[in-house]
């Protein structure tokens, strides 16, 4: 007959439940639980058997708490960015080997950094691996004197003392898509602008020292945008509606690429027909069969397991010197660019 998947009382069952189904002490649960030395392989098997038959799963937060140490990662992150989900499964990856759980807390339009944070805080992180954060720099500070602070995604210039800094080569990147651009023929290509997002600035001054390198400094067209669709689009339109149109865009990210192409779509321009777009990131948006995005993809899995390989360095083997870890980045060619229609004159 099999053992029913509940505890008596029917609340959720413990070791002592577990131990008295299986006739067994619940010091030697806890042994078969922890997987260390002390019982038999006969009974190890039964206790395991009826554990999972009655449902029952180890408290591993509790037993950390016990040890005085959490053992958890927090890690901050924005709930609308494609590219966030990428380094979230990179980050997983990366902590549960070491040892390590990771705990989320996430910024919307409506929650911003700090109550972020403070979750995170709250849930006795033992270090911070923050994904693109905006806070400035006295704020990064004063979390760094508190726990170990990795800032993933975001040059900090100057150095925040005791915040590592795990990033993308932004500027290479626009520079790959500029030259990507350039070999296909275009010469009128424009770059829609990221704001104040992380890299922005860095893919912007890439963009312009491209141009520069293959003579066309003439050409350089920077327009405010920002990361969203919202801001994509926005910028399509302001291209539509005043002249020269470029035969290229160079967009801050796939999220803003897809709002611009949005636009072009509906207003019947031909992608990559009459203007090619490139994105940035590499996304789970950029890969999308009817986006096919052309982009400058970010190693993902190695941006992430930098991050948690210094979060845990610094709680593993204390204090050491915050660094900064530059991943290389790389053009990815799908269907938005191609050759353009015409030559169009200098």
């Amino acid at each position: 007959m099999p053992v029913p998947p509940a505890a008596p009382d029917g609340k959720r069952p413990t070791l002592a439940d577990v131990a008295a189904r299986a006739g067994v002490s619940t010091a030697l649960v806890s042994i078969v639980m922890r997987g260390t030395k002390g019982a038999s392989q006969a009974t190890r098997e039964r206790v395991l058997e009826t554990a999972r038959q009655m449902g029952y799963r180890p408290d591993t937060r509790a037993r950390l708490l016990r040890s005085h140490r959490s053992h958890l990662l927090g890690v901050q992150f924005a709930l609308q960015h494609p590219f966030h989900a990428d380094l979230l499964e990179g980050v997983y990856a990366a902590a549960e080997p070491a040892g390590y759980q990771v705990a989320l807390s996430a910024v919307t339009a409506a929650r911003g950094e700090r109550r972020a944070v403070e979750t995170l805080l709250a849930d006795r992180c033992e270090a911070l691996v923050l994904l693109g954060p905006q806070a400035p720099a006295a704020r990064l500070a004063e979390l760094a004197a508190q726990l170990p602070v990795v800032s993933l995604a975001r040059r900090l210039r100057p150095a925040v003392p005791g915040v590592d800094v795990v990033r993308t080569a932004d500027d290479e990147g626009a520079r790959q898509a500029v030259d990507h651009l350039v070999g296909l023929g275009h010469r009128g290509i424009a770059h829609v602008d990221g704001g104040r997002a992380p890299g922005a600035a860095d893919r912007r001054r890439g963009y312009r020292t491209a141009m520069n390198r293959h003579g066309l400094s003439g050409h350089v067209r920077v327009l405010p945008g920002g990361p969203t669709e919202e801001d994509g689009a926005a910028a399509a339109r302001g291209l539509l509606a005043t002249g020269p149109r470029p035969t290229a865009v160079m967009a801050f990210n796939d999220r803003c690429a897809t709002g611009a192409l949005d636009v072009f779509l509906r207003a019947g321009v031909r992608v990559p027909g009459e203007i090619s777009v490139v994105g940035f990131d590499d996304s789970r948006l950029a890969r999308l069969a009817h986006i096919d995005l052309t982009t400058v993809g970010q190693d993902a899995t190695r941006l992430a397991r930098l991050a948690v390989e210094r979060a845990v360095a610094r709680l593993e083997n204390g204090p050491v010197t915050a660094g900064e870890e530059v991943v290389a980045p790389r053009l990815v060619v799908r269907g938005t660019t191609a050759p353009p229609r015409a030559t169009p004159a200098d």
